[in-house]
């Protein structure tokens, strides 16, 4: 069995799409139709970095929301997500 490709709007390449969306809602089913499975793991190791840096807790609304929003610019939008602000280790203003 192959898996289905797409021209991820990330990379711009034709590349293998992930088997399901990663959330059930619209930005979920957007991911899966615009995003290979390459790049979101490649999201996915940079989620990690910005969950610990800043000592996000995922189950936080705040934190979910900002996590969107992080997805909406990197993977969505022009690709220039925030960078990793070191003067705000373990903190993030809302």
């Amino acid at each position: 069995m192959s898996a289905e490709t797409l021209q991820c709007r990330r990379c711009e390449d034709d590349k293998s799409m992930m088997e399901k969306a990663p959330f059930r809602n619209e930005i979920g089913e957007r991911i899966l139709a615009e995003i290979c499975a390459s790049c979101w793991q490649d999201w996915l190791e940079h989620q990690t970095s910005l969950i610990n840096h800043y000592g996000l807790d995922p189950r936080d609304s705040k934190a979910r929301e900002f996590l969107y929003e992080q997805i909406e610019k990197v993977l969505l939008g022009d690709g220039d997500g925030e960078d990793i602000d070191t003067s705000k280790q373990g903190s993030i203003e809302w």
